[in-house]
Protein backbone atom coordinates (compact mmCIF):
# COMPACT_ATOMS: atom_id res chain seq x y z
CA UNK A 1 0.00 0.00 0.00
CA UNK A 2 1.45 3.78 -1.08
CA UNK A 3 2.43 5.71 2.12
CA UNK A 4 0.37 8.96 2.11
CA UNK A 5 1.67 12.25 0.99
CA UNK A 6 1.69 13.30 4.60
CA UNK A 7 3.34 9.93 6.33
CA UNK A 8 5.53 10.15 3.34
CA UNK A 9 7.16 14.40 4.37
CA UNK A 10 6.43 14.41 8.07
CA UNK A 11 8.92 10.88 7.82
CA UNK A 12 11.18 13.15 5.86
CA UNK A 13 11.14 15.48 7.82
CA UNK A 14 11.91 13.69 11.46
CA UNK A 15 15.36 12.06 9.17
CA UNK A 16 16.65 15.54 8.15
CA UNK A 17 16.16 17.00 12.18
CA UNK A 18 18.19 14.11 13.02
CA UNK A 19 21.28 15.25 9.99
CA UNK A 20 20.54 18.55 11.06
CA UNK A 21 21.01 17.27 15.26
CA UNK A 22 24.28 15.89 14.02
CA UNK A 23 25.75 18.69 13.22
CA UNK A 24 24.02 21.16 15.79
CA UNK A 25 26.34 23.12 17.92
CA UNK A 26 29.25 21.28 15.75
CA UNK A 27 31.09 24.38 13.91
CA UNK A 28 30.11 22.76 10.60
CA UNK A 29 31.36 23.76 7.43
CA UNK A 30 29.31 27.08 6.26
CA UNK A 31 29.48 29.68 3.34
CA UNK A 32 27.63 32.47 2.21
CA UNK A 33 25.70 31.82 -0.65
CA UNK A 34 26.11 36.05 -1.93
CA UNK A 35 23.45 38.00 -3.81
CA UNK A 36 22.26 38.70 -0.40
CA UNK A 37 20.67 35.25 -0.04
CA UNK A 38 22.79 34.40 3.72
CA UNK A 39 24.62 31.37 5.14
CA UNK A 40 24.34 27.92 3.55
CA UNK A 41 26.10 24.83 5.75
CA UNK A 42 27.10 21.60 4.93
CA UNK A 43 24.36 20.04 7.30
CA UNK A 44 21.48 22.40 4.45
CA UNK A 45 23.46 20.15 1.79
CA UNK A 46 23.35 16.81 3.44
CA UNK A 47 19.75 16.92 4.31
CA UNK A 48 18.89 18.42 0.84
CA UNK A 49 20.94 15.33 -0.82
CA UNK A 50 18.70 13.03 1.38
CA UNK A 51 15.44 14.16 0.38
CA UNK A 52 15.91 14.43 -2.98
CA UNK A 53 17.01 10.68 -2.53
CA UNK A 54 14.03 9.74 -0.63
CA UNK A 55 11.42 11.84 -2.63
CA UNK A 56 12.82 10.91 -6.15
CA UNK A 57 12.35 7.14 -5.19
CA UNK A 58 8.61 7.49 -3.14
CA UNK A 59 7.16 9.76 -5.74
CA UNK A 60 9.48 10.24 -9.04
CA UNK A 61 6.62 11.61 -10.87
CA UNK A 62 6.11 14.48 -8.69
CA UNK A 63 8.65 17.75 -9.48
CA UNK A 64 10.72 19.89 -7.10
CA UNK A 65 12.07 23.29 -5.94
CA UNK A 66 14.57 23.13 -3.06
CA UNK A 67 16.09 26.27 -1.71
CA UNK A 68 19.23 24.38 -1.82
CA UNK A 69 18.69 22.70 -5.21
CA UNK A 70 19.25 24.21 -8.44
CA UNK A 71 15.90 25.39 -9.90
CA UNK A 72 14.72 23.03 -12.91
CA UNK A 73 12.20 24.90 -15.06
CA UNK A 74 10.15 21.31 -15.89
CA UNK A 75 8.69 21.58 -12.41
CA UNK A 76 6.26 24.39 -13.45
CA UNK A 77 4.68 22.13 -16.16
CA UNK A 78 4.74 19.67 -13.27
CA UNK A 79 1.01 18.96 -11.28
CA UNK A 80 2.37 18.32 -7.53
CA UNK A 81 5.66 19.49 -7.03
CA UNK A 82 7.80 19.59 -3.33
CA UNK A 83 8.50 23.05 -1.63
CA UNK A 84 11.44 22.04 0.39
CA UNK A 85 13.46 24.26 2.73
CA UNK A 86 16.40 22.01 4.88
CA UNK A 87 16.89 23.98 7.36
CA UNK A 88 14.49 27.15 7.46
CA UNK A 89 16.94 30.07 9.88
CA UNK A 90 20.37 28.21 8.95
CA UNK A 91 21.75 31.50 11.07
CA UNK A 92 20.12 30.56 13.56
CA UNK A 93 21.08 26.76 13.57
CA UNK A 94 24.86 27.77 13.01
CA UNK A 95 24.89 30.14 16.02
CA UNK A 96 23.99 27.17 18.14
CA UNK A 97 19.74 28.26 18.70
CA UNK A 98 16.99 26.10 18.64
CA UNK A 99 14.75 28.60 16.32
CA UNK A 100 15.73 26.42 13.14
CA UNK A 101 13.34 24.12 11.55
CA UNK A 102 12.75 21.77 8.23
CA UNK A 103 9.98 23.01 5.97
CA UNK A 104 8.41 20.74 4.11
CA UNK A 105 5.18 21.05 1.96
CA UNK A 106 3.37 19.21 -1.67
CA UNK A 107 1.87 21.60 -3.75
CA UNK A 108 -1.40 20.86 -6.15
CA UNK A 109 -1.88 23.03 -8.85
CA UNK A 110 -0.66 25.63 -6.82
CA UNK A 111 -2.16 25.01 -3.51
CA UNK A 112 -0.54 23.59 -0.45
CA UNK A 113 -2.19 20.53 0.36
CA UNK A 114 0.40 18.93 3.05
CA UNK A 115 2.91 20.21 5.02
CA UNK A 116 5.35 19.44 8.29
CA UNK A 117 7.74 22.02 9.52
CA UNK A 118 10.29 20.00 12.24
CA UNK A 119 12.26 21.78 14.56
CA UNK A 120 14.57 18.88 16.22
CA UNK A 121 16.08 20.66 18.54
CA UNK A 122 13.20 21.66 20.60
CA UNK A 123 11.55 18.55 19.83
CA UNK A 124 8.10 19.96 17.76
CA UNK A 125 6.93 18.79 15.00
CA UNK A 126 3.99 20.61 13.13
CA UNK A 127 1.99 19.41 10.29
CA UNK A 128 -1.30 20.00 8.29
CA UNK A 129 -3.65 18.08 5.32
CA UNK A 130 -5.92 20.34 3.48
CA UNK A 131 -9.23 19.93 4.93
CA UNK A 132 -8.09 18.04 8.00
CA UNK A 133 -7.07 20.86 9.99
CA UNK A 134 -3.10 21.07 11.97
CA UNK A 135 -1.78 20.08 14.70
CA UNK A 136 1.36 19.87 17.20
CA UNK A 137 2.58 16.56 17.83
CA UNK A 138 -0.05 14.74 16.96
CA UNK A 139 -2.66 17.70 19.19
CA UNK A 140 -4.50 19.80 17.04
CA UNK A 141 -3.96 23.34 17.17
CA UNK A 142 -6.32 26.86 16.65
CA UNK A 143 -5.18 30.10 15.82
CA UNK A 144 -5.89 32.65 18.92
CA UNK A 145 -8.66 34.60 19.76
CA UNK A 146 -7.48 38.26 19.48
CA UNK A 147 -9.06 40.49 16.99
CA UNK A 148 -7.35 44.19 18.11
CA UNK A 149 -4.05 45.76 16.08
CA UNK A 150 -3.15 47.92 18.87
CA UNK A 151 -1.14 46.11 21.47
CA UNK A 152 -1.20 42.65 19.13
CA UNK A 153 1.76 40.13 19.82
CA UNK A 154 3.57 40.15 16.17
CA UNK A 155 5.99 38.17 14.61
CA UNK A 156 8.21 40.67 12.68
CA UNK A 157 11.75 41.81 12.31
CA UNK A 158 13.13 45.28 13.60
CA UNK A 159 13.17 46.35 9.87
CA UNK A 160 9.14 46.47 9.26
CA UNK A 161 9.06 49.26 11.84
CA UNK A 162 10.16 51.49 9.13
CA UNK A 163 7.83 53.82 8.81
CA UNK A 164 8.48 53.63 4.62
CA UNK A 165 7.24 50.54 5.00
CA UNK A 166 3.64 51.88 5.81
CA UNK A 167 1.06 54.60 4.02
CA UNK A 168 0.31 55.94 7.26
CA UNK A 169 1.41 55.20 10.77
CA UNK A 170 3.17 52.12 11.46
CA UNK A 171 0.57 49.98 13.41
CA UNK A 172 0.99 50.17 17.25
CA UNK A 173 1.38 46.52 17.70
CA UNK A 174 4.24 44.37 20.54
CA UNK A 175 6.88 43.26 18.08
CA UNK A 176 8.67 39.60 18.85
CA UNK A 177 11.28 37.44 16.40
CA UNK A 178 11.98 33.82 15.44
CA UNK A 179 14.47 33.28 12.71
CA UNK A 180 12.36 30.97 11.17
CA UNK A 181 9.39 32.11 8.57
CA UNK A 182 8.13 28.50 8.96
CA UNK A 183 8.16 28.84 12.85
CA UNK A 184 6.81 32.03 12.80
CA UNK A 185 3.63 31.19 10.98
CA UNK A 186 3.46 27.46 13.08
CA UNK A 187 3.63 30.04 16.42
CA UNK A 188 0.52 31.75 14.89
CA UNK A 189 -1.48 28.56 14.23
CA UNK A 190 -0.96 27.47 17.77
CA UNK A 191 -1.75 30.80 19.20
CA UNK A 192 1.09 31.81 21.03
CA UNK A 193 1.26 34.38 19.05
CA UNK A 194 -1.32 37.24 17.24
CA UNK A 195 0.34 37.48 13.95
CA UNK A 196 3.23 37.38 12.17
CA UNK A 197 4.37 39.57 8.86
CA UNK A 198 7.30 40.23 6.96
CA UNK A 199 6.93 42.67 4.14
CA UNK A 200 10.08 41.94 2.04
CA UNK A 201 10.04 39.66 -1.18
CA UNK A 202 9.57 36.20 0.55
CA UNK A 203 10.66 33.23 -1.30
CA UNK A 204 8.30 29.89 -1.97
CA UNK A 205 10.17 27.61 0.66
CA UNK A 206 10.28 29.67 3.26
CA UNK A 207 6.49 29.86 3.84
CA UNK A 208 4.80 26.94 2.11
CA UNK A 209 4.39 24.63 4.77
CA UNK A 210 3.65 26.85 7.12
CA UNK A 211 0.59 28.77 4.84
CA UNK A 212 -1.43 25.49 5.21
CA UNK A 213 -0.55 24.58 9.24
CA UNK A 214 -1.36 28.52 9.29
CA UNK A 215 -4.58 28.51 7.22
CA UNK A 216 -5.59 24.42 8.58
CA UNK A 217 -5.69 26.05 12.40
CA UNK A 218 -8.40 28.73 11.15
CA UNK A 219 -5.73 31.70 9.70
CA UNK A 220 -6.15 33.85 7.29
CA UNK A 221 -2.41 34.20 5.00
CA UNK A 222 -2.50 36.91 2.86
CA UNK A 223 0.66 38.48 0.95
CA UNK A 224 0.91 41.97 1.51
CA UNK A 225 -1.08 43.23 -1.82
CA UNK A 226 -4.06 41.49 0.25
CA UNK A 227 -4.29 38.33 -2.17
CA UNK A 228 -3.92 34.16 -1.21
CA UNK A 229 -0.37 32.97 -1.89
CA UNK A 230 -0.07 30.72 -4.81
CA UNK A 231 2.57 28.19 -5.50
CA UNK A 232 5.30 27.00 -7.48
CA UNK A 233 5.42 29.86 -9.75
CA UNK A 234 7.92 30.29 -12.69
CA UNK A 235 9.80 32.83 -10.54
CA UNK A 236 9.16 31.06 -6.89
CA UNK A 237 9.15 34.75 -4.64
CA UNK A 238 6.26 36.75 -3.54
CA UNK A 239 5.56 40.01 -2.01
CA UNK A 240 5.58 39.72 1.89
CA UNK A 241 3.35 37.34 4.04
CA UNK A 242 0.80 38.34 6.48
CA UNK A 243 -1.05 35.99 8.73
CA UNK A 244 -3.06 35.42 12.19
CA UNK A 245 -7.02 35.40 12.68
CA UNK A 246 -8.46 36.84 9.72
CA UNK A 247 -9.51 40.20 11.74
CA UNK A 248 -5.83 40.78 12.46
CA UNK A 249 -5.03 40.22 8.89
CA UNK A 250 -7.36 43.10 7.70
CA UNK A 251 -6.46 44.88 10.15
CA UNK A 252 -2.58 45.12 9.12
CA UNK A 253 -3.49 45.13 5.49
CA UNK A 254 -5.64 48.55 6.24
CA UNK A 255 -2.53 50.15 7.68
CA UNK A 256 -0.57 49.30 4.29
CA UNK A 257 -2.98 50.73 2.00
Amino acid sequence: MLESDLNLIRDAALEAGKIAMQFYRQNPNQWDKGGGQGPVSEADLEIDRMLQAEFSKARPNYGCLSEELEDNPSRCETDVVFIIDPIDGTRSFLNGHENFATSIAIARNGVITEAVVHLPAKDLTYDARLGAGAQLNGKKIVVGINNKVRGARILASESQSNPKLWSGAVPPIERHFRSSLAYRLCLVAEGRFDGMMTLRPTWEWDVAAGNLICTEAGCDVKTQDGINPIYNEKKPIMNGMIAGNPTIVCGLLNYLK
